[in-house]
């Protein structure tokens, strides 16, 4: 079994405690709590048992030192993330909406956060596993440029490529953005969007035919289309199922999907069915809503198996 590595963003989150708090009242705040898309994913992927990295970057400073603690607990591999001495680690802003729409406010240009260089992948052992995030791929075009060119590495060497759109549209700025995302698109063994993101990366309106289109890209598997609290379809080829969503109380739904996505892809790595794979990643997304901060779900394979022996 080889390592399951990703590349992108890690930041801490500050998140205001109940809803309808708006970024412009001078109101409390809650927080650092270790974040990031990718960072959320191989912490779980680290925690369902898979030997797992990341290549990103934090500043030498409290922030870092936050979310690299909440990393090393959980075995991820951290020797590829720059700790910088000249910028600070990233930030992001959330506040929740009663509706569970939630907005948020990111200061990570020209920070560690986006910075990370291509590392000599012949170094880094065997693989199982690139995995990416959208957000990561829109933050900075130079960093974008850095993880493509790690994707294509990956592969060359016979990683497994999954990708996450997770497209935030304050991130979407240029029609580069696209052809990026792409380009990413065309090379992905398992893709995982949510349904607006299915609809803009094909630009097909009906699901099944935005999903056979996905298929039309010869190296493409599995397509795990996300909706959230009403639980997932999944596809190959020849055959789709249903997977549906556990129930919880959930206190807070940042990081649920990347939760998914970490179980999900480890579970693969780990040579489990699809099925148990699907099954794995619902529990621990749900797992994770169920906790207030974005990884601070109780995610283990103990707590995974429990949620889906009651839920038989």
């Amino acid at each position: 079994m080889g390592k399951i590595w990703t590349m992108g963003e890690l930041l801490v989150e500050v998140m205001r405690p109940e809803e309808n708090m708006e970024f412009y009242e001078p109101l409390t705040f809650k927080g650092p709590y270790a974040s990031g898309s990718s960072g959320i994913f191989i912490r779980t992927a680290a925690r369902m048992g898979a030997e797992a990295g990341i290549i990103s970057g934090v500043g030498k400073d409290g922030f870092g030192k936050c979310v690299l603690d909440h990393l090393k607990a959980d075995g991820v591999d951290v020797s590829y993330v720059l700790e910088s001495e000249h910028g600070s680690t990233g930030v992001a802003f959330v506040m929740y909406y009663s509706d569970g729409e939630r907005k948020f406010i990111f200061h990570w240009d020209h920070t560690p956060a986006v910075e990370a260089k291509m590392p000599d992948v012949s170094k880094m052992g065997d693989t199982s596993f690139f995995h990416m995030m959208g957000c990561a791929l829109t933050s900075s075009k130079d960093y974008a440029k850095e993880i493509v060119k790690t994707m294509h590495a990956m592969k060359e060497k016979g990683a497994k490529i999954s990708f996450d759109p997770n497209i935030r549209m304050e991130h979407m700025k240029e029609a580069e953005d696209y052809d990026i995302i792409q380009e990413v698109v065309k090379a992905t063994n398992v893709f995982l969007p949510g349904k607006s993101e299915l609809r803009l990366l094909t630009g097909e309106e009906d699901i099944e035919k935005a999903v056979k289109k996905c298929f039309e890209y010869p190296d493409m598997e599995i397509v795990v289309l996300k909706n959230g609290s009403k639980g997932s379809v999944v596809y190959t080829r020849d055959n789709r199922f249903e997977m549906g969503a556990y129930p919880v109380e959930a206190l807070d739904a940042t990081g649920a999907g990347d939760s998914f996505d970490g179980a999900f892809i480890a579970s693969l790595a780990l040579g489990r069915s699809l099925e148990d794979a699907a099954k794995a990643g619902a529990a621990a997304g749900a797992l994770n809503a169920a906790a207030f901060g974005p990884m601070e779900g109780d995610i283990t394979p103990e707590t995974v198996a429990d949620m889906i022996a009651k839920n038989s």
